[in-house]
């Protein structure tokens, strides 16, 4: 990997909106990609300058439907195809991140399948954002740069200021993790919502582990689906006294009725970032860039610096 290699950007259909705010912060332009169709839905994706013996990052998330995640894969071809010299996959939202185990019976690990489909396609590197289970990572046998939501939350947590303080909360014991680093990071406490489920999506019950009277309280996830499981735990924790209660989830997945349920339930906001598009506007949500730190990670990346260093 040389570091005077020419850097290209470039970008699938489904993260246009995010990489070209990426380029423009990098300071470089985004490279010219047209998606040609066969009028039976077939994509062939057409590099239209040369990246021959460029440093080449292709941006793309990889959110339904599952055409986005095969054009991420035939950009990745067509880019070793053209010559390019290190193929950096950036997939700011990585998609079907939550089949990440075997938990019943003839079910696949679909993380696992995803990981090997991008390292065949010729990806050298892979970025991404907050995975469902850090330990995707894993799966991948070429070098993962998993970038931390806290490097965008964190300075508009500290905008707030919140005088009477504020603790963090878990929304399931699967974020428990995830939200001690912020309780860590920011020298304060947190408390668990413990639910149970008996099929994906439906919450069964909930109870609170911890105390939120008078406080604060800020609830941490990876992503957020129908938001049934923020909506209940904002109710819960509201119910015991709390004084406001905000969810920080970088992934908008919000499907279904996931606005309605946000706004209906008793949270104050929704702080997102943009590794998915949000299609439907909401007084309640709110969201933030993550243009700035992907493209500095690139110049890091690039210039063989450690990325560490930017969530310090």
């Amino acid at each position: 990997m040389n570091s005077n290699k020419h850097v290209k950007i470039l970008s699938g259909t489904a993260s246009l909106y995010l990489a070209g705010k990426i380029a423009k912060k990098y300071g470089s332009p985004l490279g010219n990609v047209t998606i040609d169709q066969y009028s039976d839905g077939e994509i062939q994706p057409n590099i239209q300058e040369s990246i021959r013996g460029c440093y080449t990052f292709l941006i793309q998330s990889t959110f339904p439907p599952a055409d986005n995640l095969m054009e991420l894969m035939l950009l990745i071809d067509a880019a070793k195809r053209a010559s390019a010299d290190y193929i950096v996959a950036v997939i700011p939202y990585f998609g079907y991140a939550r089949q990440d185990r075997k938990d019943k019976p003839r079910v696949p690990i679909a993380a696992r399948l995803v990981a090997d489909l991008i390292s065949t396609a010729g990806a050298n590197r892979i970025m991404t954002m907050d995975l469902h289970a850090p330990q995707i990572q894993g799966f991948f046998n070429i070098p993962v740069d998993h970038l931390d939501g806290m490097a965008v939350f964190g300075p508009y947590l500290r905008s707030l200021n919140l005088e009477e303080g504020f603790i963090f909360a878990s929304p399931d014991l699967g974020s428990v993790k995830r939200v001690r680093s912020y309780a860590n990071r920011f020298h304060t406490e947190m408390v668990i919502c413990d639910k149970y489920r008996k099929r994906a999506n439906e919450i069964t019950s909930m109870r609170l582990i911890g105390n939120v009277e008078g406080k604060h309280v800020i609830l941490i996830d990876d992503m957020i689906d129908t938001g049934g499981t923020l909506a209940s735990a904002a109710d819960l924790i509201m119910e015991k006294g709390a004084l406001s209660v905000r969810a920080l989830c970088t992934h908008p997945v919000l499907s279904g009725n996931a606005h309605h349920t946000i706004e209906q339930s008793s949270l104050t906001e929704l702080v997102v970032c943009n590794t998915i598009p949000i299609k439907q506007k909401s007084p309640k949500i709110k969201v933030l860039s993550v243009a700035e730190l992907f493209a500095k990670t690139f110049k890091y990346i690039h210039e063989n610096r450690s990325i560490s260093t930017l969530f310090e």
